[in-house]
């Protein structure tokens, strides 16, 4: 099960984000996750979101570049070594991890991951074959 998350590609300029959170929020789009990486000139703000496509198009007809990318959604136990578990079996199977984000899951002692790997589909196998509690669309947007 592949989670749909949004990818803004914002200035780094005063107030850039603040407009993205004003706008999606204006619009009922509830932001479940969110990491951000910066460069000199700009910014990738990676989300998960109630509505992924709704708040594409919404942040497109305000003039952001958006994309949408396919990420998985796993929930770890939240304590040292959960986490380790599962990238050692993606580590031993050859799935290579482009980048990652995390937070505490309203489940108690459990975390959520979102990742995105090389090969989304042969990940979601190896992970359903391993029973790691792979989480779905449903689950994560309205966490």
């Amino acid at each position: 099960m592949l989670i749909k998350q949004i990818s803004i590609f914002i200035e780094n300029k005063h107030g850039r984000l603040a407009k993205v959170t004003d706008i999606l929020g204006d619009n009922s789009i509830d932001i479940r996750a969110l990491s951000l990486a910066d460069t000199t000139d700009f910014g990738v703000l990676r989300l998960i979101v109630n509505y992924p496509d709704k708040a594409r198009q919404i942040l497109t007809d305000n003039g952001f570049t958006v994309s949408i990318n396919d990420v998985i959604a796993i929930e770890v136990e939240d304590k040292p070594g959960g986490l380790a578990k599962t990238l050692t079996i993606l580590e031993k199977k050859g799935i290579g991890i482009e980048y990652m984000y995390a937070f505490v899951n309203s489940k108690p002692n459990t975390a959520m991951v979102i990742f995105r790997v090389e090969e989304p589909e042969k990940a979601l196998e190896i992970l359903k074959s391993e029973d790691v509690h792979i989480k779905s669309p449903d689950e994560v947007y309205r966490v």
